[in-house]
């Protein structure tokens, strides 16, 4: 889809159309970052449907899905069983061990990967994926570290937008979109 690809450089489109795995962090990506606790103690965040279509989409299309956090969270968990996630690491606070085991694990190379994240426990993997991603109300230290900047801020679709380019630099989002026409 052309029209979606104006807004892009041929660096990052180049970048795209290696990617088979979007690796995102959930609170600040996912979630607009807030947590809100009740007075019994639950927790309550936010995600947004949009992120959910299109990931499912992205496992349609033969790509590995998958989030890190650093937090732990049952309504996490829950809302990544509810996508059909590939993997979910929750309470980590070396991302960059997770992403190895990834690589291992489904074979992936540097290059293959995308990663998106929003907080200074982010930017090892922005730096070292082949498409590292932060939304527009990252801190700006991290924006800086990224090949693009989504604009999107974190819960508000961040993940849509990312994979609706990833999908049109590689040629399947017009496919994708006829398929509803």
């Amino acid at each position: 889809m052309e029209s979606i690809l104006k807004q892009y450089t041929k660096a990052q489109i180049d970048r795209a159309k290696n990617i088979r795995a979007l690796i995102f962090d959930v609170d600040g990506v996912l979630t607009d970052g807030k947590i809100t606790y009740t007075e019994g103690g639950d927790e309550i965040k936010s995600f947004n449907v949009k992120d959910g279509q299109i990931i499912r989409h992205l496992r349609l299309n033969n790509f590995v899905v998958g989030a890190i956090t650093g937090r732990s969270s049952k309504i996490v968990a829950r809302r990544c069983a509810e996508l059909k996630l590939d993997f979910v690491y929750q309470g980590t606070e070396t991302k960059k061990a997770k992403l190895s085991e990834i690589r291992q694990k489904y074979g992936l190379k540097d290059d293959e990967i995308a990663y998106i994240g929003d907080d200074i426990i982010d930017l090892s993997l922005i730096k070292e994926v082949g498409l590292g991603m932060a939304p527009i109300d990252a801190l700006e230290y991290v924006k800086a570290e990224a090949d693009l900047v989504i604009e999107k801020r974190g819960g508000d679709g961040v993940v849509r937008e990312a994979a609706d380019f990833i999908l049109a630099a590689q040629g399947k989002l017009d496919s994708i979109l006829n398929s509803y026409y």
